[in-house]
C-alpha cells in the first residue's frame, strides 16, 4: 500500500526527491511520514504531513533543507531533499498513520509524529548515499 522510490547516490549539496504512491487507505483519515535509518543508527523521523490538511513537521535536522508535499490526486507524497549532506545518507521509508481513529483517543499527530512503533503502514526503503 506503501512504494517509496527515488533514492540514489548524489554529492553533499546535491538534491534528490523522494516519491511515496500510497493507496488502500482514506487519504483524509491519514498521515504519511518519512523515516531514515542509517547504518548502526536508530530509525528517526525526518519529515510528516497530514493529507487532510497539508500540516507538516520536520526534525530540526532537516528544517530548511526537505520539503515535504503530497498530490492528492496521484495519491503521492513527495520528500524533496536539498542541500544533502553525507549525514543524511540513509535508508528511507515511507509509512502512513490513522490521525483520525487516534484523535478519538487523544492521540495527536504532533504527539505521536515520530513514535514509528505507531504508524500503521510501511514502505519497503529506498537507499539515498551523499558522497562528500
Amino acid at each position: 500500500q506503501l512504494q517509496a522510490s527515488g533514492g540514489g547516490l548524489v554529492q553533499a549539496g546535491g538534491s534528490l526527491r523522494l516519491s511515496c504512491a500510497a493507496s488502500g487507505f482514506p487519504f483524509n483519515d491519514y498521515a504519511v511520514g518519512w523515516f531514515r535509518q542509517a547504518p548502526g543508527k536508530e530509525r528517526e523521523g525526518v519529515s510528516c504531513i497530514m493529507l487532510y490538511d497539508g500540516t507538516t513537521y520536520y526534525t530540526d535536522s532537516v528544517k530548511g533543507r526537505f520539503t515535504i508535499s503530497s498530490d492528492r490526486a496521484e495519491g503521492t507524497v513527495y520528500l524533496q531533499m536539498s542541500s544533502l549532506k553525507p549525514e543524511d545518507t540513509a535508508v528511507y521509508y515511507c509509512a502512513a498513520v490513522d490521525v483520525y481513529t487516534r484523535a478519538a483517543y487523544g492521540m495527536s499527530l504532533d504527539r505521536i509524529k515520530w513514535t514509528a512503533n505507531e504508524y500503521d503502514y510501511w514502505g519497503k526503503g529506498t537507499l539515498v548515499t551523499v558522497s562528500s
